[in-house]
Formats: C-alpha cells, structure tokens, sequence
C-alpha cells in the first residue's frame, strides 16, 4: 500500500476540487491506490426506488480519492507531513509524522 495510509487516518486533500479540505478515512482501496474520505469528494447517483430505498430519487455519497492527492495531517502540528517508519526497539515498526518526529 502506497503511502502507508489506514483506516481511521485524519488527512488532508493537497490537490483537486476538495483541496485544502481535511477527514477521516474510512476506506482504503490498495489494489487502485485509492481512499474514500469521509465528507470529501461528494458525488450524486440517481437511484430508483427498490426494496432498500423505497422513495428513490438523488442520493449523495463519498466516492473514493487517489491517494497521490492526500497526505496525513501531522496529530502535533495540524498540517500535512510525509510518513516515515522506523523500527523500535523490540523490533516492531512505527509509523511516524517526518515533520514533528512523532509516533502516530
């Protein structure tokens, strides 16, 4: 998985229509090296009405986002850093924020 982003991640958008635009992610898609972001990149499907949606009509969801287009927001600082990771002493490994050096 490129970038090393998880579920759960806060990030922010670094490029297209949502930039700037920070959320929670709630889907990572690693085959297509993309994410879905919570209240981020909105699209609108035309439903009609079946058993699950009874009143049918416009409904709005997240579609996903290349991952090139988001980067972590550093839990210290509040701004987008680059990811490292580093092994610890008992030999597990940590992702950290290369902007404050901290463990995420």
């Amino acid at each position: 998985m490129a970038l090393g982003l998880r579920k759960d991640d806060i990030v922010v958008v670094i490029a297209g229509d949502d930039k700037g635009k920070s959320g929670k992610v709630l889907k990572v898609i690693p085959g297509k090296d993309r994410a879905v972001v919570e209240g981020l990149n909105i699209v609108r499907r035309h439903t009609k009405p079946s058993v699950k949606n009874q009143q049918g009509g416009i409904m709005e969801k997240e579609a996903s986002i290349h991952i090139s287009n988001l980067m972590l927001k550093c839990p210290k600082t509040g701004k987008p850093t680059r990811l490292g990771v580093k092994k610890l002493e008992d030999g597990s490994r940590a992702r950290y924020s290369k902007q404050a050096k901290e463990t995420i």
